[in-house]
């Protein structure tokens, strides 16, 4: 029985010299942590009390930083009493679970981000629909379905693999948490499995990215035969969600690389990259939003010196 209970346990292998920093880590992952709930409870606080706030790009900022929110509250506690820890382990089930989570929220990032460019299309190309394209049902259901649609996605993904395999072939995750090294470990890797993921990856992430990429185009279009008024509202409201966009790209590209061609890549630059993954991002947008958007900064301000 206790040789039963251990095969369904997962080695965490990602760690470089835990015992000797892990004070050190333990220390730094701490207090991002901390930073990374409060940056964004308090942007999200204020969108809520602020009723001048109450408009759908406001709701889809709050919505984003909810999501950084979930993001971090799905890695960090795990992760914090991993470097704690004599043995960085996790059961298999469970890492399946935080795989799921993981990318559900990962996706879900690039479908609010699609829905924001679309609020920001129709504010600047189509004033006049505004009122009855982003209505509150609308934007509801957006949302909604922001969140429902990769889960609903993955899950079947997932329970797929999880029925072939039954039980993972090898027992060390080259990683920090489970992200796309998982896959490495799956027994069984069938190509009408391989053609699921491709599918999940075009529907949360390569369709909405070319959706952004058109609603921006056009947004310069109009901005550029405009008058200098729109071109600075075009500027003020647009960079700071072009700025997320480009910088979780960036980053969501080397985990998407990694679960697609394999492993062989150094421990170093793996660790890197997901603590970047994990770190820079829900950091990045609160930072984003509560500078450069006007109306949220002045309210932080209005918060934090009481004028």
């Amino acid at each position: 029985m206790e040789l039963e209970f251990n095969v369904s346990l997962i080695t965490l292998d990602g760690f470089i010299e835990i015992e000797k920093y892990r004070c050190l880590y333990f220390l730094i992952v701490f207090t991002v942590f901390i930073l990374i709930l409060f940056c964004n409870c308090t942007i999200i606080f204020i969108i809520v009390v602020q009723k001048s706030l109450h408009e759908p790009m406001y709701i889809f900022i709050a919505a984003l930083l909810t999501n950084s929110v979930m993001f971090s509250i799905a890695v960090y506690p795990k992760l914090l009493v991993d470097i704690l820890s004599k043995r960085q382990i996790i059961t298999y089930y469970a890492c399946l679970l935080q795989y799921v989570v993981y990318y559900c929220l990962g996706a879900s990032e690039f479908l609010l981000l699609t829905a924001m460019s679309f609020d920001r299309y129709v504010s600047i190309c189509k004033p006049l629909q505004y009122q009855s394209l982003m209505s509150k049902r609308r934007v509801t259901v957006m949302l909604i379905l922001s969140w429902l649609w990769p889960l609903f996605q993955l899950t079947v993904a997932i329970s797929g693999k999880v029925i072939i395999n039954q039980r993972p072939c090898s027992f060390s995750l080259e990683g920090i948490f489970c992200d796309s090294a998982l896959q490495l470990l799956l027994c069984k890797k069938l190509e009408e499995l391989a053609v699921l993921d491709t599918l999940i990856l075009v529907n949360v992430v390569v369709l909405p990215s070319l959706f952004i990429l058109f609603t921006y185009i056009r947004i310069l279009k109009i901005s550029y035969r405009s008058s200098k008024e729109v071109r600075s509202k075009a500027a003020q409201t647009c960079l700071p969600h072009l700025l997320v966009l480009v910088n979780f790209s960036c980053l969501s590209s080397f985990d998407v690389i990694i679960g697609f061609f394999g492993s062989g890549y150094p421990k170093t630059l793996h660790l890197t990259v997901m603590l970047q993954i994990i770190i820079y991002q829900p950091l990045f947008n609160p930072i984003i939003y509560g500078l450069k958007m006007k109306e949220i900064s002045k309210h932080v301000k209005m918060l934090i010196w009481g004028r």
